[in-house]
């Protein structure tokens, strides 16, 4: 996995992991990478710095106000998980399910390795990375 700062044609910038930089370059051609903030399909990689850390390096106490894009990622995470169906590890057969009109049409998340990501893309079946970790719930 690999997190790349990114930016939008808003100037909006975000974070987001992505499988590598190949499955950035994929999904981003496929119209699946969007800003984290206004929704835009225009996003383009953005400048990082390297994360050092060291023995003087003090983090942000838990408190810290969070950033626009911090907001943003926790309004989506809550939306998600208001809305979607959380299918844990099944998403893939799951997804598969749903586009092929096996199982009830409706919004579903969860957990998919990166070999069954591409292989849906690679199968036309539209999937997203979020860019928060699903909390892992039954099923």
């Amino acid at each position: 996995m690999i997190r790349f700062a990114l930016k939008c044609d808003n100037d909006h910038r975000f974070e987001s992991w992505f499988a590598s930089g190949d499955a950035f370059e994929t999904l981003k051609s496929q119209g699946h990478v969007t800003c984290a903030i206004c929704g835009s399909g225009k996003v383009e990689k953005d400048i990082m710095a390297p994360r050092v850390s060291s023995a003087r390096t003090t983090e942000a106490p838990l408190s810290a106000p969070a950033s626009p894009a911090e907001q943003a990622v926790a309004q989506m995470r809550k939306h998600v998980e208001e809305n979607a169906d959380y299918v844990g590890k099944g998403f893939a057969t799951e997804a598969r399910e749903i586009h092929e009109g096996t199982a009830p049409d409706r919004a579903i998340y969860g957990e998919a390795n990166a070999q069954e990501a591409r292989k849906l893309l690679q199968d036309g079946v539209p999937v997203v990375p979020l860019p928060f970790t699903p909390n892992r719930k039954a099923n």
